[in-house]
């Protein structure tokens, strides 16, 4: 969700993308993840509202109602940022919605979220909470880059204007990973950005779109710079790579696993696919951004089982576990390492 918009439109606790199914696969039921884990990796996350898992409430105390979360039934990441029930035995989410790359020192920007970890990390060797083995051996997820493309062209940028910001993100990026590679880090699973131009909040917002529109309603331009962004971000997974010889990079293409879902969404049980399960305004996309998904006056469906989108941006729960069985089958990522190997 950009970060320009209105906080209200945030859904905290439904979100997920594929990272909070993921995550509850991994973390729950390592059997379903094609793994033979006995101990499931530590895991720590940086990233927005694709897998913050509560850090915006714990960290501004932003009031998430219902129907926002009603459906979810599992133990998530724990935010770094909620100082209640937690240990952090199993790693630290420090995703937060709205978050970017750009621009830094600001809350909560990726290399705020990195120094967040790092300060983690020194009072975890102070308090002999965790052992520095812990962390080498830990598994580091990153999914971020969407809200600086949406905040780009939210601000009124052109399409060549945004392209031209593609490098200054990819650099924050690359950046993120070997802070945390000089912090022992040698593991990671960096996802690319979802089809953009296909979110109903985007289509609803944008005037004057039809010249625009692709075959399925998506908004060109849009995914146009997520591919492109994408690109960028899969040439510099190969360099890190080469770069950094003992670190396992896996770079995951959820582009295409979220366009294929919505391009080919009858044949995966969906219908819809552009628009939002909660919201307001009707069809074709049910988003209105003065009345958001958990505020008075905003209506839910029926079935949210058979739509794609939850509220405007996120996917349902049901859409999320179809896109975490796919993310998961290996079949989307370069190299094809499945989650056996990041077990402890």
């Amino acid at each position: 969700m950009s970060s320009s918009s209105s906080l209200s439109s945030f859904s905290p606790l439904i979100y997920g993308f594929p990272f909070l199914q993921l995550v509850a696969i991994i973390l729950c039921f390592p059997h379903l993840a094609h793994s033979h884990c006995k101990n499931p990796p530590i895991i720590f996350n940086f990233g927005d509202s694709n897998s913050d898992t509560g850090g915006l409430v714990a960290g501004l105390g932003f009031p998430v109602k219902l129907p926002n979360g009603e459906s979810v039934n599992t133990s998530f990441l724990s935010p770094y940022l909620d100082s209640l029930g937690s240990t952090f035995s199993n790693g630290a989410n420090f995703a937060i919605a709205g978050s970017a790359t750009l621009p830094k020192f600001v809350p909560f920007a990726l290399n705020i979220q990195v120094m967040q970890f790092k300060h983690f990390k020194d009072r975890s060797a102070e308090l002999a909470a965790t052992g520095p083995d812990r962390f080498e051996d830990a598994l580091y997820m990153i999914d971020i880059g969407q809200n600086d493309i949406a905040d780009s062209f939210a601000k009124g940028l052109s399409y060549v204007q945004v392209v031209k910001k593609i490098p200054s993100i990819l650099a924050e990026i690359e950046n993120a990973v070997k802070e945390i590679y000089d912090q022992g880090g040698r593991k990671f699973w960096v996802h690319n950005t979802g089809p953009l131009g296909c979110l109903p909040q985007k289509l609803a917002l944008l005037k004057n779109t039809s010249d625009d529109l692709d075959s399925f309603g998506c908004i060109s331009s849009y995914n146009a710079v997520a591919k492109l962004f994408n690109e960028g971000l899969r040439r510099k997974c190969v360099g890190l790579r080469s770069e950094m010889k003992d670190a396992t990079i896996v770079y995951v293409d959820v582009y295409a696993i979220k366009f294929d879902l919505i391009a080919n969404s009858t044949k995966y049980g969906f219908s819809t696919p552009l628009m939002a399960c909660c919201g307001s305004g009707g069809p074709p996309y049910n988003y209105n951004r003065r009345v958001p998904c958990g505020f008075p006056g905003c209506q839910v469906c029926d079935q949210a089982s058979k739509l794609v989108n939850w509220d405007g941006v996120h996917y349902t729960e049901s859409a999320n576990a179809l896109i975490a069985s796919k993310i998961l089958s290996t079949d989307y990522s370069t190299p094809r390492v499945t989650f056996d190997f990041f077990c402890q």
